[in-house]
C-alpha cells in the first residue's frame, strides 16, 4: 500500500453530532457502538477534507498514511445502495451520466460549474472605489520571505487565492491592519508551504493567525498546512479559521 491523504478521527474528541456523516458525498463515515466517527471503509475516503469544517470539537483531520487507494466505483456503488441515485452522483470521481470512473482531479466537488444567483438592489447611478488595505508586497507564499521585516510584531492573514473575489468586503473585513500571503492547497505546489510558514512563526512574533478558506472541500488543505506548520513552530497561537462560500458569505 502507497502512502495517500486520508481522514483521522480523534475518538476523545468526537462527540458524536453525526454532522460530518452529512457532510461526506462518499458516505466514508458512520458511527460506531459508541457513537463515535469512524471510517465506514478506508477505500470511501477521498482524502479532500470535506468533513473538516463542519465539525464543532476539531476531532478530524486529514493525515498521511499508507491506506488502499480511493476506489471511486466502490464508492459510487456503495452511496447508490444507502442513499440513492442522486447522492451517488455526487460522488468524487464519477461522471453522473456514464456512472463510470474518471480521473479524480476532475471530479473535485468544488470544481463544480455553478451559477451564483444575486438579488439585485436598485443603487444611485455611481461608481465607488473601495479603498486596498494592503499593506505589502509580494503576498504569494511561494514568493514571500520568513524573514521580512514587515511579518514581526504583526497580525497575519493567510487566505485562499479564490476568498478575496467570493468575499466582496475581503479588504475591510478580513485584511485591515493584518499581513498577507495567499496560496491555492489545490493548484500550487505545496510542497514547501509548511516549512515558510513554520520559519514565518518561529522568526517573527505574531500577534494573531487568521486562515481564510472556501467552503470547496479542496480548500481545506491550506487549514491543515498552516496548522501543522503552528505544531512544527511551537508558536503559542491560536488559528482563526475563517470559511467562506461561492454565496459570497461567511459561513464560520
Amino acid at each position: 500500500m502507497a502512502k495517500r491523504q486520508i481522514i483521522e478521527i480523534d475518538r476523545d474528541l468526537c462527540d458524536g453530532c453525526g454532522l460530518c456523516l452529512n457532510a461526506c458525498a462518499e458516505g466514508a463515515l458512520v458511527l460506531d457502538e459508541e457513537n463515535k466517527a469512524v471510517l465506514a471503509k478506508e477505500i470511501y475516503c477521498d482524502g479532500l477534507g470535506a468533513c473538516l469544517d463542519v465539525c464543532p470539537t476539531d476531532a478530524l483531520k486529514v493525515i498521511e498514511r499508507e491506506s488502499e487507494d480511493y476506489d471511486s466505483q466502490a464508492t459510487f456503488e456503495h452511496v447508490l445502495k444507502t442513499r440513492g441515485e442522486d447522492a451517488a452522483s455526487q460522488v468524487h470521481g464519477i461522471s453522473p451520466k456514464a456512472q463510470a470512473p474518471f480521473p479524480a482531479h476532475t471530479g473535485c466537488p468544488g470544481s463544480m460549474a455553478q451559477e451564483i444567483q444575486k438579488t439585485t438592489v436598485p443603487k444611485e447611478n455611481k461608481s465607488v472605489s473601495g479603498e486596498s488595505e494592503l499593506s505589502q508586497w509580494p503576498i504569494q507564499l511561494h514568493l514571500v520571505s520568513p524573514y521580512a521585516p514587515y511579518f514581526n510584531e504583526s497580525d497575519l492573514l493567510i487566505a485562499a487565492d479564490c476568498t478575496a473575489f467570493a468575499l466582496g468586503s475581503f479588504h475591510q473585513d478580513l485584511l485591515k491592519g493584518k499581513k498577507l500571503i495567499i496560496a491555492c492547497p489545490k493548484l500550487d505546489d505545496t510542497s514547501p508551504y509548511v516549512e515558510k510558514i513554520t520559519e514565518i512563526l518561529k522568526n517573527n512574533t505574531i500577534y494573531s493567525l487568521t486562515v481564510a478558506i472556501m467552503t470547496v472541500p479542496c480548500c481545506s488543505g491550506l487549514y491543515q498546512i498552516v496548522n501543522e506548520a503552528v505544531e512544527l513552530s511551537g508558536a503559542n497561537i491560536k488559528i482563526k479559521k475563517v470559511v467562506i462560500g461561492i454565496d459570497g458569505q461567511i459561513h464560520s
